[in-house]
């Protein structure tokens, strides 16, 4: 399950409405928001809570959210009040801070209930069992980390997700957007800091090979190209990178990896696009080089590769061009025999 963020701290415009439509026709079908906002009164956070279910629920997407018992006081919902929890319009709810474990219990039996992953305890999940929880309702979602450097640590998150998936749970995690990006700092809201500033895309299928089933791209805001890309992952399986140069031949046909998957470049199985003359300067190949195989390699003439990492200069290999800097994190991402789609790059790239 694939979810992307709407935060209620401002002004729902129509730019808001659209951008939810876009991102459900790209195939994302989930909404996370939070009502953990301190300083917007209840009456503008109920009504704005509101307005995003409605829109939802119009466009058949679910919506999710970070709530506390203080939290759901401000707008006068009692946390154990489970009748009133759910007239909230929630897919389900990510509890922040502690909430007694008969509560949760309670809870779990009405709606889908997230527990905090970083901190949850085998004792915790003894008691939730010890008040008949609802197990199938119970999932345990990271935050994100919105400060640079705070973000956790791969080797950490693996290990416990591995505690997590012994324990049954199923597990949620945020990778970064590269649009809009939400303040107060503005530096994306990884889970994992190693994410920061990295292809939205990339983050979330190494957080899927990490054991995550659900992500949500936690900061409000996907650059036009992000969610082509995401559309051409989820309804064709397909890995798209932006060129830096107009090399047509890329843009005008369809292209697949081989099978097999080579350790340091994608290697593509269509020919003939591009001539076989040896250029007169070689040229080196840095990580996201298109490159394609000249009359010295013989049969290996016509075959177009990218490079996964810097490679030095070969008379064999005519240089053609350069995949945009973001998009050579999803080079690793290619699959044996995949669908690569080829578009130009944005502007601002």
């Amino acid at each position: 399950m694939l979810g992307f963020s709407l935060y209620l701290n401002r002004v729902l415009t129509a730019d808001d409405y659209n951008y939810l439509i876009a991102m459900r026709n790209a195939g994302f079908s989930t909404v996370y928001t939070t009502i953990e906002i301190d300083n917007l009164e209840a009456e503008l956070l109920t009504s704005r809570l509101k307005e995003v279910a409605k829109w939802c629920q119009n466009l058949d997407l679910d919506l999710v959210a970070t709530v506390s018992e203080a939290s759901l006081a401000k707008i006068s919902v009692a946390i154990s009040d489970v009748g009133k929890v759910q007239s909230l319009n929630l897919a389900g709810i990510f509890l922040n801070g502690p909430v007694k474990p008969e509560i949760v219990a309670k809870l779990s039996k009405s709606l889908p209930v997230a527990l905090r992953a970083e901190s949850l305890t085998d004792d915790q999940l003894v008691q939730l069992k010890e008040y008949n929880a609802a197990v199938d309702h119970l999932s345990a979602w990271y935050n994100y980390y919105e400060y640079p450097d705070t973000g956790l640590d791969e080797n950490w998150f693996s290990a416990k997700n591995r505690w997590l998936k012994e324990h049954g749970l199923t597990i949620t995690a945020f990778a970064p957007g590269d649009g809009q990006l939400t303040g107060p700092v503005m530096a994306g809201r990884p889970s994992l800091e190693k994410h920061r500033g990295e292809h939205p895309l990339a983050a979330m299928l190494e957080l899927r090979q990490l054991g995550c089933e659900q992500i949500f791209i936690a900061d409000q805001g996907l650059k036009a190209n992000t969610i082509t890309s995401f559309a051409n992952y989820l309804k064709k399986n397909a890995i798209t990178l932006q060129v830096m140069q107009e090399l047509k031949p890329l843009f005008d046909n369809d292209w697949h990896s081989q099978a097999g998957v080579a350790r340091d470049v994608v290697r593509l199985a269509e020919k003939g696009q591009f001539t076989t003359a040896p250029q007169e300067v070689i040229a080196e190949r840095p990580k996201g080089s298109i490159t394609c195989a000249n009359e010295e390699y013989f049969a290996l003439a016509g075959e177009v590769q990218i490079t996964k990492r810097d490679l030095p200069a070969d008379k064999g290999v005519n240089v053609l061009g350069q995949i945009a800097p973001s998009d050579c994190a999803l080079l690793p991402f290619i699959d044996s025999q995949a669908a690569v789609i080829f578009i130009p790059a944005a502007k601002e790239e």
